[in-house]
């Protein structure tokens, strides 16, 4: 988890929502894709960045879904038919954007939902990292991040969510409070 010394980002994660080939790349040619989505691949790798030389716990949070569709929403599986789908396991489309890495230190988790915290193991790896702060970043901040995060356990565990608007500001962020 992060860097290997105690700092104040220690107790940290950031997420990073959804950010794969399948929702952010147009020539995807994706139904999932997302207009504008690429633009803002820069500004996650260097927040990502800034947040591992930080020490802050970055963990992906990616859709995979099962190439007959069995395990998506209902009202999707239309979408998914002789082994063609968006974010199927294995596919290009599920593969991380271009310039985003996940590292050996950062941590994945696989959802199928657009929740992140349902049916996945993400707030059993946050409680067991002592992780009590959350920075949030996503493509899409209806569909993907809020709803990612709206059953999740940290309103009833009230730890400090930090959503951002703009991918920047985790940037900002992380800088104007890590020298204090």
């Amino acid at each position: 988890m992060g860097s290997a010394n105690n700092n104040k980002w220690s107790e940290t994660a950031m997420l990073v929502i959804d950010m794969q080939k399948e929702f952010v790349d147009p020539a995807m040619s994706s139904p999932a894709f997302l207009a504008g989505g690429e633009k803002i691949i820069p500004a996650v790798a260097e927040a990502v960045e800034l947040a591992r030389k930080r020490g802050i716990f970055v963990v992906w949070v990616v859709r995979e879904h099962d190439p007959d569709g069995r395990d998506v929403e209902l009202f999707r599986r239309h979408l998914y038919s002789g082994g063609k789908g968006p974010a199927m396991k294995g596919s290009k489309g599920a593969e991380m954007a271009d310039g985003l890495v996940v590292k050996e230190e950062d941590y994945k988790v696989v959802k199928t939902r657009f929740s992140s915290f349902f049916a996945t193991n993400l707030d059993s790896v946050l409680k067991t990292s002592g992780i009590k702060n959350l920075v949030v970043g996503f493509r899409h901040q209806i569909v993907s991040g809020r709803l990612s995060l709206m059953p999740s356990h940290w309103t009833m565990r009230k730890l400090r969510l930090l959503l951002m608007q703009r991918l920047v500001l985790i940037k900002k962020s992380i800088c104007q409070t890590s020298e204090t």
